[in-house]
């Protein structure tokens, strides 16, 4: 009896699962598919396989690639600019966040990881317009640009992804004994050795995870970019440069749906890479 429960049980969540799956990804499926028509197709028959071409998705790409007002490389590079030079701040300072926060034991220690803890819940859309605002003004006071410009951004995107970062990197330096740095120490060893040497190449695995999880999200990101570098500015990520294909009154759909197909290709690259690092990194990090 018990058996047979167990079974149906199986039966069900592997259909509830099969049904949550289709639904996920039933939007990369219809761009998948659509990259393959040309405007006239995709609005005739969008989810239809009817239409499709190799020479046609050929055809997209290279409109694509090569139209001045898209610029694809240009936003490729931005993209690629923000997103690496905002990871590489993440990962050494959340790292060191972490392990400060971790070994200081105080109420004030304690106060400062849950403000960040706490500030995972705010939606960005409360804080969108103060935080403009603020840049313009912040930028006005130390004589630099912050909005419409590279630095702005990755500061924004650092303070944003700070936060998770913290998260789980603290909960990982939690399983470091403490007795490798208290060795470290006796050897003579200096705080600023202790982290790089020892507590930095331990964090690797959790720092893949967090590194993976925000380039994703400051890869696909499109409201922040769009809100402080612009849609008409000088610098815009592919997100945002992929306005260019909406008009008031027409919508290039096949060069759309072929600029996002081109974005989305490097995340999803290295997340089939990296996915079980991915899943170790955010067990190890939040669960131990």
């Amino acid at each position: 009896m018990r058996t047979k429960m167990k079974t149906s049980s199986f039966v069900i969540l592997m259909a509830v699962g099969v049904v949550v799956a289709l639904y996920t990804l039933m939007p990369f499926f219809l761009v998948c598919i659509n990259v393959f028509k040309n405007a006239n197709g995709i609005v005739a028959n969008p989810v239809g396989v009817a239409g499709m071409s190799i020479g046609q998705l050929t055809a997209n790409i290279s409109n694509v690639v090569n139209n001045s007002n898209f610029n694809f490389w240009y936003a490729f590079g931005t993209s690629a600019l923000i997103t690496i030079i905002s990871l590489a701040l993440l990962a050494l300072f959340g790292g060191m966040a972490g392990w400060v926060i971790c070994r200081n034991k105080t109420k004030w220690s304690t106060a400062v990881y849950m403000t960040f803890v706490a500030s995972m819940i705010i939606p960005f859309q409360v804080v969108m317009l103060p935080l403009i605002s603020t840049f313009r003004d912040v930028g006005k006071f130390v004589g630099l640009s912050m909005l419409q410009s590279i630095p702005g951004i990755v500061f924004a995107y650092c303070g944003f992804g700070g936060a998770m970062t913290v998260f789980i990197l603290t909960g990982f330096v939690k399983t470091i004994p403490y007795a490798l740095e208290e060795a470290a120490s006796i050897d003579g060893c200096s705080y600023e050795g202790i982290y790089f040497h020892i507590i930095f190449p331990l964090l690797k695995p959790s720092i893949v995870t967090v590194t993976i999880l925000n380039g994703m999200w400051i890869w696909n990101d499109y409201l922040l970019p769009s809100l402080m570098l612009g849609q008409n500015g000088k610098v815009k990520t592919l997100p945002v440069a992929v306005q260019a294909f909406v008009g008031s009154y027409v919508k290039q759909w096949d060069l759309i749906l072929t600029a996002a197909l081109l974005a989305m290709i490097p995340m999803i690259i290295i997340f089939l890479i990296a996915q079980k690092q991915i899943m170790n990194g955010m067990v190890d990090g939040a669960v131990k």
